[in-house]
């Protein structure tokens, strides 16, 4: 109970802390500039580099080509996804901030980075409902907050977004370190549609937003609960896509 209370505390600490940090001089957290932004422009124009990307699995291709061969051979339940950085230096250890540290004000500028971007952009303006990755309720208790449904606030119209209309069945073991097949078999029936809400997808162009794709379990197994829900179109938005 002690401990449960603790952690409650310091959450409060650290949304408090983050609320501040948009009022006071900071430093980048990249190069430590001061006074500047959490990212300078300058560590924005230098890490933040667009690349063409497999329409469908958002996998780094060479240009010209719309697809990998792996989404010919396999294709995806997504219609599209966009992912705007590598999982890489700086940002790997940014989003860990982020994520892992209870800093959920990292959201407001990794979501201005993820709008520089126009492909992401695009989804955002054709997308009829906004939906942001669900986690389960071991992991939002242990972490304090969703980090989609933060970036997900910053990104989508009010009306746009339902933040519970994709649910989370049960809890699935850490993803880090497996292969694409653990991981499916892992997250195999790990959503599902609220049936009060389904209504709502009849038809209509949905767009799933997550902060990192590393295989694509997560993201395919949302998908397909949303196919068989309804939907018309699935697509994606991700901050982040491993290499």
């Amino acid at each position: 109970m002690q401990i449960t209370v603790m952690r409650g505390i310091s959450r409060r600490i650290a949304h408090v802390a983050a609320a501040l940090r948009r009022y006071v001089p900071s430093q980048c957290a990249v190069c430590r500039a001061w006074p500047a932004a959490r990212i300078c422009a300058d560590c924005v124009a230098r890490f933040a580099v667009q690349r063409h990307r497999c329409m469908t699995c958002a996998m780094p291709i060479a240009p010209g080509i719309a697809q990998c061969g792996e989404c010919v051979l396999r294709p995806p339940a997504l219609d599209r996804c966009v992912a705007v950085l590598d999982y890489a230096y700086p940002w790997a250890g940014v989003i860990a901030q982020f994520k892992f540290t209870a800093d959920p004000g990292w959201s407001a500028p990794l979501a201005r980075l993820m709008l520089q971007d126009p492909s992401a952009r695009q989804l955002l303006a054709d997308a009829d409902l906004v939906l942001p990755i669900a986690l389960s309720r071991e992991r939002l208790a242990e972490r304090g907050f969703n980090q989609a449904l933060l970036l997900a606030r910053h990104l989508a119209p009010p009306h746009a977004l339902h933040a519970r209309l994709l649910v989370r069945t049960r809890h699935a073991p850490p993803q880090r370190g497996l292969a694409r097949k653990e991981r499916l078999r892992n997250l195999r029936s790990a959503f599902l549609v609220d049936p009060r809400q389904q209504p709502l997808l009849a038809g209509k162009n949905v767009l799933l937003i997550d902060d990192v794709m590393t295989t694509g379990a997560t993201l395919q197994s949302a998908a397909h609960a949303l196919r068989a829900a309804g939907a018309g179109a699935v697509r994606a938005l991700v901050l982040a896509r491993t290499q």
